[in-house]
């Protein structure tokens, strides 16, 4: 069974003026998430900034995020790192407090080989016991998950039960479904594929999209899975200029400048993110109210 199917939200951290975590807001997202369609939570994702919170903040945001959610969707904690002992540690702190699974990034800076990848998987996923999602994003750590990894990840240890797919190369991508008979959770990690990877096996998104639109987001997943391709694929090239402005500079400086737009109030960025350029701005704001986005 898999951990979950449909749209899951990498949700944003959201901060105080000073800088300090929001946790009124946090509860507020959550909810928001919870009640408007959206199918989990995932915490402590590279939307949410984890590269910049604490060890201290990053586990007390996945607590809070668990004992908040009560149980209405998965929470999935982001606990991936550089260092396979620090992945560990996240990793069995967010199990302790009950996450029903964990996103590992590739480790990244240090650029390890695909042999150090099935290493450093399998090292968290002997001492972790709860389902893990692989995570490649080349484009941001400078490591891509070759498919023969993922596959051999996903035969040889039990709790490997699926992959977010950020690459953006569908030849990779259908390549993992082959190379696993299709047994595995595959998630696309790009909200302009969601449509494509679905078409492969997919099981659904986890995404940037759904902090500003969970509803559509969940949408296109559940129409694709009842039979209404075209309806699906109609959401999704719906949203795709919208889409382009969410990442129209780093993620998730677009995002957060978007919830804000709408009321959200989420607060600034951590150094050394910067906040979104006015250009950029007047485009994000023209492709939400193309999208039926209400602004304040």
């Amino acid at each position: 069974m898999s951990i979950f199917e449909g749209a899951g939200v990498a949700i944003v951290t959201p901060f105080q003026a000073d800088g300090s975590v929001n946790y009124d807001k946090l509860d507020e997202l959550i909810d928001f998430h919870c009640n408007g369609g959206t199918d989990a939570i995932i915490i402590c994702g590279t939307t949410g900034e984890s590269s910049t919170l604490t060890e201290e903040e990053h586990m007390d945001c996945i607590k809070f995020t668990v004992e908040r959610t009560k149980g209405r969707i998965p929470v999935i904690a982001g606990t991936g790192s550089n260092c396979t002992r620090t992945a560990i540690d996240l990793s069995k702190e967010a199990v302790e407090d009950g996450v029903d699974g964990l996103l590992l990034v590739t480790p990244y800076y240090n650029k390890t080989t695909q042999n150090g990848l099935i290493a450093h998987y399998k090292a968290v996923a002997a001492e972790a016991k709860a389902p893990i999602i692989l995570y490649s994003v080349a484009s941001r750590t400078g490591v891509n998950i070759e498919p023969a990894t993922v596959a051999t990840l996903v035969k040889e240890v039990d709790n490997i039960v699926g992959v977010k797919e950020a690459s953006g190369n569908i030849s990779q991508i259908s390549k993992i479904m082959q190379l696993t008979d299709g047994n595995i959770d595959l998630y696309s990690g790009n909200d302009d594929q969601i449509v494509p990877i679905l078409s492969v096996g997919g099981k659904g998104v986890i995404s940037v999209l759904s902090n500003v639109a969970p509803q559509e987001a969940h949408d296109i997943v559940a129409k694709f899975q009842a039979g209404d391709v075209k309806g699906s694929r109609d959401l999704q090239l719906k949203a795709l200029p919208l889409v382009e402005q969410l990442f129209c500079e780093v993620n998730p400086i677009p995002v957060k400048k978007a919830l804000n737009l709408m009321g959200m109030e989420v607060g600034g960025l951590r150094m050394p993110l910067s906040e979104l350029s006015a250009e950029h701005t007047e485009s994000l704001k023209k492709a939400m109210v193309d999208f039926g986005i209400k602004l304040t």
